[in-house]
């Protein structure tokens, strides 16, 4: 199996586990994805959060509404920009933060089982700087064409 095919499967694994486990929270992974991201950044512009979550702006704006309509987030007026309206959590939303994060670290935990106790460090490192290495490059130029490789030459 291949590198790619591992940590896509993997991945997939645990957000499949952790919507399995977090369904008494009254909450999807992708609301959880939302209000973790947003615990850590209070009060972004959600073009802002759309980029650290990796989805599309509308897709997130989307998402929001539906969860100010269930109590999870509340927008508020931008200090700085009376058109924006940034989006906070609620205390309803706090209230789960600590049993969100602990489902998943129990998560986690369950993928780690049976490795050697310096495994999590070592693949966080890892990973990491497989993700630096991704993310400082950017795409390669296309290979010469023909006619580039005859004009080389010349």
């Amino acid at each position: 199996m291949s590198l790619g095919a591992v940590l896509t499967d993997t991945a997939r694994m645990m957000r499949v586990r952790f919507d399995q486990r977090a369904r008494h929270l009254g909450l999807t992974r992708a609301q959880w994805s939302v209000i973790a991201t947003l615990a850590r950044n209070e009060g972004i512009k959600q073009a802002a959060l759309a980029d650290l979550l990796e989805i599309e702006p509308i897709t997130l704006c989307r998402q929001i509404d539906r969860m100010e309509e269930g109590g999870w987030i509340e927008r508020r007026a931008d200090p700085t920009d009376r058109r924006a309206r940034l989006p906070h959590l609620t205390p309803k939303a706090h209230a789960v933060l600590e049993q969100g994060r602990a489902l998943a670290t129990g998560i986690y935990a369950e993928a780690l089982a049976g490795l050697p106790s310096d495994a999590e460090a070592k693949l966080v490192e890892m990973l990491a700087h497989m993700r630096a290495n991704l993310s400082d490059r950017r795409a390669e130029p296309a290979e010469k064409t023909a006619a580039e490789k005859i004009a080389a030459k010349a």
